[in-house]
């Protein structure tokens, strides 16, 4: 067994020199040193006898010099430098020295160098390092991580040729796996405490790997998850390198246009370097969940740096996979190329496409009719992204960089059945239209055919009929939809009058394949289910319609006609525009847009 504290030679040469921390060259007073060996330009002044018995290398150079009492040699490349070479000479003079968790990979790389094997003593330095390491280190996980983190000074040849780093990774994976099971029986005994006293039972060990090297850190992890390290302690180690080597990222580079064109600094490199191994690192089980903020988080690195195409796509894929769970500031991803649009309307394209493959992968997976709970739960995901778009579109309209090409892709993607009501839609392109004056009568007209007329509220339609950025055709027609409603309401009918029109599109054809009136049972399933979404909130809205008119009856009599007035003003509007002066008069109406402060008919873009 190897003492931790101490480490002697069994035995001694008659001259034993005292060594001091810094010196250039030695001189003893009752032998004189006959070699003198320099390292890292640092003269000592020895005795050949005591060196050539324990190291081969010295003994073969000692050999090779002839015709000279004291010879002068150089080792190049010595590992560990002139302190290491220090302690090996105190082995060989037989002084005591501590071997510790910060010297052994150091002297067991100066040991593999100077040869200093079994073969010219029992117990030499080789072979103690070698027990210190198997007894003290590899029994330790901190241990075993304080000796992989000393081994990034030393030559990599020699590392790997005598398999410190290998022998380390495997303790700490090894190590892990028994704090795993000591962990587990912890929060047995922790079921009755508090929830903080269960997160101390969960690996503590995730700070510690922190220290270690990228390309050591990626072999540990590699290791713990081939012997059967928990994913969720296997995240957590990612997620807290990543705190602590990426942190160094400010968010003052995001808006920085000079940066993009300058060459990346090394030490970005090494941050790209680390951003892409984290991501290949990732456990790709279904069970594991990844926090969305760290992906967010990985991703807007993953773009700064310039990481590879791959690993964006892999972690647009994760995030794709539960869209429906992500918030809106993460969506919220600056842009790095100048003159582009603010934000970075591309990436957040790609996510939406990953999402609809993976609705439609879901979809085509499904191939009988008792799966019908899973279309609705992913129907219910569906309509959750469409609500999160929305408010990005009107989060991002504002922007006067965004083409209409990339507004309209966005709104574009999603299919119709992902909105029940488009007030979300409706207020993000009357903010693009005020924000971009500078849109052509066609282009106007191209954006507003996006919006669903029929799935606008009532609030959303009165503030449309009034509404002088939008063009006449869309005014007639939401005119048009709400007399519809109105009428509806007041004879008691409980549809829009389109149902059965849609619901019979959906109605299969004895002549198709099974296969086909399955899919078409699931189109009518899916039109009947948002048909019914709209009765719903239409219903809602009649209810507080009439709440409010009884309310408005009893308090002033006269209030409960409000819409009934807005509605004569829409239609007044439509009397103006087909008159002999409807020309000039829309034309002043496109000019003044931006002034609807001046009209006393300007209303908030915002709709509920």
């Amino acid at each position: 067994m190897v003492s931790e504290t101490s480490l002697s030679s069994s035995k001694r040469s008659p001259a034993t020199p005292k060594f001091c921390n810094s010196f250039t060259t030695r001189i003893f007073a009752d032998v004189a040193g006959d070699i003198t060996i320099v390292v890292d330009g640092e003269s000592f002044l020895l005795h050949k006898f005591p060196l050539v018995t324990l190291s081969g290398k010295i003994r073969k150079m000692v050999a090779e010099v002839k015709g000279s009492n004291v010879s002068n040699l150089e080792l190049l490349n010595f590992p560990g430098g002139h302190q290491t070479f220090e302690l090996a000479m105190k082995f060989c003079y037989g002084m005591n020295f501590e071997i510790t968790t910060f010297n052994v990979a150091r002297l067991r790389c100066a040991a593999e160098y100077l040869e200093m094997t079994e073969e010219y003593r029992e117990q030499n330095l080789i072979s103690r390092a070698e027990i210190y390491l198997n007894e003290i280190v590899f029994q330790s996980l901190q241990k075993a991580v304080e000796v992989l983190s000393t081994c990034e000074m030393l030559p990599t040849n020699i590392v790997d040729e005598i398999e410190i780093s290998s022998g380390c990774v495997e303790a700490i994976a090894m190590n892990a796996c028994k704090e795993q099971l000591v962990s587990g029986l912890s929060k047995l005994e922790c079921d009755g405490e508090s929830r903080e006293l269960k997160e101390d039972c969960v690996a503590w060990w995730v700070e510690d790997l922190s220290v270690l090297r990228i390309d050591y850190f990626q072999g540990v992890i590699c290791a713990m998850g081939r012997m059967g390290v928990r994913s969720d302690s296997i995240i957590a180690s990612l997620m807290h390198y990543a705190q602590s080597s990426l942190k160094g990222i400010g968010k003052c580079q995001f808006w920085n246009p000079s940066r993009t064109n300058s060459s990346p600094t090394s030490v970005e490199k090494d941050q790209r370097i680390i951003v892409e191994t984290l991501v290949s690192l990732m456990p790709t089980e279904k069970s594991s969940s990844i926090p969305l903020t760290f992906l967010f988080g990985m991703l807007k690195m993953a773009i700064m740096l310039g990481a590879t195409i791959p690993c964006r796509l892999e972690l647009e894929r994760r995030i794709a996979l539960r869209l429906e769970m992500v918030s809106l500031d993460d969506l919220l991803i600056p842009s790095l190329q100048s003159g582009d649009s603010l934000f970075d309307v591309d990436t957040v394209h790609r996510l939406l496409v990953n999402f609809l493959q993976r609705v439609e992968e879901e979809e085509t997976e499904d191939c009988g009719y008792e799966s019908d709970g899973l279309c609705s739960a992913g129907h219910g995901s569906l309509l959750k992204v469409g609500q999160l778009i929305d408010a990005y579109l009107a989060e991002i309209s504002p922007d006067p960089y965004l083409s209409l090409q990339k507004f309209v892709a966005l709104i574009e993607i999603l299919p119709d059945y992902a909105r029940v009501i488009d007030d979300g839609l409706y207020r993000a392109v009357d903010i693009y239209l005020k924000a971009h004056p500078a849109l052509t009568e066609q282009e106007c007209k191209k954006l507003c055919k996006l919006i669903d007329c029929q799935k606008l509220s009532q609030e959303a339609c009165n503030h449309a009929a009034q509404n002088e950025r939008l063009p006449l055709q869309m005014v007639v027609q939401v005119l048009y939809f709400e007399q519809l409603r109105l009428k509806n309401a007041l004879s008691g009918s409980s549809g829009d009058g389109l149902l059965s029109q849609r619901i019979s599109s959906g109605v299969p054809s004895a002549a198709m394949s099974p296969r086909d009136n399955y899919a078409s049972l699931r189109r009518e399933n899916r039109e009947l289910k948002l048909e019914i979404s709209r009765m719903r909130v239409r219903l809602s809205e009649l209810e507080k319609e009439q709440m409010f008119m009884k309310q408005g009856m009893i308090e002033k009599g006269g209030n409960g006609r409000t819409f009934l007035t807005s509605l004569s003003k829409g239609i007044g509007r439509i009397a103006i525009f087909s008159g002999q002066g409807g020309g000039k008069r829309q034309k002043s109406g496109r000019k003044s847009r931006g002034s609807e402060g001046k009209t006393g008919r300007s209303r908030r873009h915002s709709v509920s």
